[in-house]
């Protein structure tokens, strides 16, 4: 077994509304409560942080799934948004949904059949995924297109 260690260092100034400083191998950045949850809104928050991780890990997840089946895409890129509800005064991660957009050059039934299952697939084995799975719901919807060559 190998096992990988991640490391993260904070700091923080005062109480709820203040203002803390992360600090990993390859992110820096300033952290506090968004304004949408009467935060100051100064970096990111727990929220986008969660939700990146989600995002990265999905996208590289599915990149890595059509390159093994060797289906040539011609850009990838992805959209994801987090849903947060306040619920009895508790915050709770509802969802995340990735909208991926892959542009491929030839575009069968087919092959749309390959991307769909394989984007399923990503959503499975993203080791984020399944870190939430039975705490956060996670959807993907496709847009798959055909390159102007």
């Amino acid at each position: 077994m190998t096992q990988h260690k991640f490391t993260m260092d904070l700091t923080w100034s005062e109480g709820r509304n203040g203002i803390g400083n992360l600090m990993a191998h390859n992110l820096q950045t300033k952290i506090s409560i968004p304004r949408e949850m009467n935060g100051p809104g100064i970096g990111t928050n727990p929220d986008e942080m969660l939700l990146g991780a989600a995002a990265t890990c999905y996208v590289i997840t599915f990149a890595t799934l059509l390159e093994n089946s060797a289906i040539a895409v011609v850009d990838l890129s992805l959209q994801s948004e987090g849903f947060v509800n306040v619920i009895n005064g508790s915050f709770t991660y509802e969802k995340i949904v990735h909208k991926p957009r892959i542009v491929v050059e030839e575009l069968s039934e087919r092959l749309e059949r390959r991307i769909t299952r394989l984007a399923q697939k990503a959503e499975q084995t993203c080791m984020i995924s399944k870190a939430l799975k039975g705490n956060v719901a996670i959807e993907y919807t496709i847009q798959l297109i055909k390159a102007n060559l």
